[in-house]
């Protein structure tokens, strides 16, 4: 078994080469952290605090609203809300009546929330205030039969809730980011469930069914809607779990990410309730408002993206953070400077892994040992297999060179990857083969001992703040605007080198003048989301492409960092 799981050796202390998968869904974890944990506090939003009990009976309360609004088993219900305790519960509610979670970002524009919501199909959804007016517009000539208002100043402690009363221009231009405008006669999300009666969790249908549905682009091209099961899910919280040897009871999570991220999904929205954790949740990356909360409620358990670890350590200040045991850094490259600062100040373990949202999300990990090794994605987790295939040829796996290095595309097999593309089965069998290995896309080097190296992504993303800009998303919407000929959209290096900013090369139509970025920026905005939008404009009088016609994205990329090399 070694010999086909070398990486086994370099495990943490107490990980198992496989642990258990139990057949449960996400609800079931939820019922017996009431039963185990009921006092313990599930989610503290800014210091209002909900136990496990306390969220129970929301879910089940907003499970009974749904099933009135005729929510049925199977049917999706959209969230498009920022983080906040009323998207904790109404993640489980959806999930307690058996229908699916579909995460939106809330960020998005009309037009792509319409297009999200065709592709999912769904029912119902439950939007932040401020932009009930956008989501009923989106909701035209779909499914929806109900868009749902959620005011996440409800949340809030009183006191915080009474400042925004306060009839001064501060507290009304905090009032206004929160609320939002008129919602008409949207129903009330608190309203609704404040009317339900009291109701027993209970798990409705099957681990197998679908829980919840993610935008993603794959690797490539349109995002497309990944659908994960509840066993999906499940297996990869337990892996999480046995790899970071969580207890129960005990830890106290930070929610920094967005929960319509995968990776913020996993480790604040399912981990939680498998180990009695306990959620600090933010509802965007405040530095400030973190190290506030660390004060308040110190954390254990650190999950971020890398440049969010650098603002905190200069944000901390005298506020101590030896209490934080283990963060983890995904999504995107951590630097090794940056570890080594974070481990210093915490005197804990800052771990670099590897995932997708096809991998629910995670697959591999740096072990939380001395045995970690910065740089490197990780070994695979419990449970999950990986090979290296030709990056060419997909049917072709590579077998190690003089130094046991396997270069090429990696793989990989394990209860985590995916159901499949929602109505795409093309899409999902490019993806996904009949034995069930996933084709992720990125080129690593893999050594003797199983671990990997990322080398490069063979579909070109752009990684942005830890989340995928896919440019030929973005060159469709921009090669629109008039006087565009010609768009190449490319990744380049900002700050350290872990992360990019998106630039525009493009060619201008003849006898036509050159836009300027902050034009070509507005233009993007009518449909981009921030992160997308590009940061850095260049005129090119045509674009490099191969012998077929295709721009050489790489090319580009290529020649701009050759002409503003410092």
């Amino acid at each position: 078994m070694m010999q086909d799981r070398p990486w086994l050796a370099s495990y943490g202390p107490g990980v198992p080469a496989d642990v258990s998968v139990p057949d449960k869904r996400i609800t079931d974890l939820l019922i017996e952290a009431v039963a185990r944990d009921g006092d313990v506090i599930a989610v503290d939003f800014f210091g209002a605090t909900t136990s496990y009990t306390e969220l129970a009976a929301l879910a089940g309360r907003g499970a009974h609203a749904l099933g009135k609004l005729g929510v049925q088993p199977g049917d999706a219900v959209s969230l498009v809300l920022p983080n906040s305790t009323s998207h904790v519960a109404a993640f489980h509610a959806v999930l307690a009546c058996g229908a699916t979670v579909v995460e939106h970002n809330p960020t998005y524009t009309v037009a792509e929330l319409h297009d999200q919501l065709v592709t999912t199909g769904s029912v119902v959804v439950l939007c932040w205030r401020n932009r009930v007016l956008d989501l009923r517009e989106a909701a035209i000539g779909t499914a929806v039969r109900e868009v749902i208002s959620v005011d996440v100043a409800d949340d809030l402690p009183w006191t915080a809730r009474l400042a925004l009363r306060l009839p001064v221009a501060a507290a009304r231009t905090k009032r206004r980011a929160l609320t939002g405008a008129d919602t008409g006669d949207a129903h009330d999300w608190r309203r609704l469930v404040a009317a339900a009666p009291p109701q027993p969790l209970s798990a409705v249908g099957q681990s197998s069914d679908t829980a919840l549905i993610m935008f993603t682009g794959g690797t490539t091209g349109f995002p497309k809607a990944a659908t994960l099961t509840h066993r999906n899910l499940v297996a990869n919280a337990t892996q999480g779990r046995a790899w970071a040897g969580f207890g129960t009871g005990s830890d106290v999570v930070y929610g920094m990410l967005p929960f319509f991220h995968a990776f913020g999904m996993m480790f604040c929205l399912v981990l939680p309730p498998l180990i009695g954790a306990t959620l600090v949740a933010f509802p965007n990356f405040d530095p400030a408002a973190v190290i506030a909360a660390q004060r308040r409620r110190p954390a254990s358990f650190v999950p971020g993206v890398a440049p969010m670890f650098d603002r905190l350590l200069d944000a901390a200040g005298d506020t101590a953070l030896t209490s934080i045991r283990v963060a983890f850094s995904g999504a995107m490259p951590l630097s090794p400077a940056v570890a080594e600062r974070w481990e210093r100040a915490t005197g804990g373990l800052l771990i670099e892994g590897y995932g997708m949202t096809e991998c629910s999300p995670i697959a591999l990990g740096n072990p939380c040992s001395e045995r970690r090794r910065r740089g490197a994605l990780g070994i695979p987790f419990p449970n999950t297999e990986i090979k290296v295939v030709d990056a060419e040829d997909r049917t072709v796996e590579v077998t190690p060179d003089a130094d046991g290095v396997r270069h090429g595309e990696l793989c990989v097999r394990g209860p985590q990857v995916f159901a499949g593309y929602l109505g795409q089965p093309e899409a999902t069998a490019e993806t996904v083969d009949a034995e069930g290995w996933l084709y992720t896309g990125d080129v690593v080097d893999v050594d003797r001992d199983g671990f990997a190296v990322l080398v490069d992504r063979v579909k070109e993303l752009i990684l942005v703040g830890g989340f995928n800009v896919f440019p030929s998303v973005v060159e469709s919407h921009l090669r629109q605007m008039p006087g565009v000929a010609d768009i190449a959209v490319v990744g380049i290096p900002r700050g350290d080198g872990t992360d990019e900013e998106v630039l525009a090369a493009i060619v201008v139509e003849e006898n036509t003048p050159a836009p300027t970025l902050a034009e070509i920026r507005e233009f993007g905005s009518q449909r981009l989301p921030g992160y997308a939008i590009p940061r850095r404009l260049e005129v090119l009088d045509d674009l490099p492409v191969n012998m077929i016609g295709k721009t050489l994205r790489r090319s580009v990329r290529a020649t701009y960092l050759e002409r503003h090399r410092a």
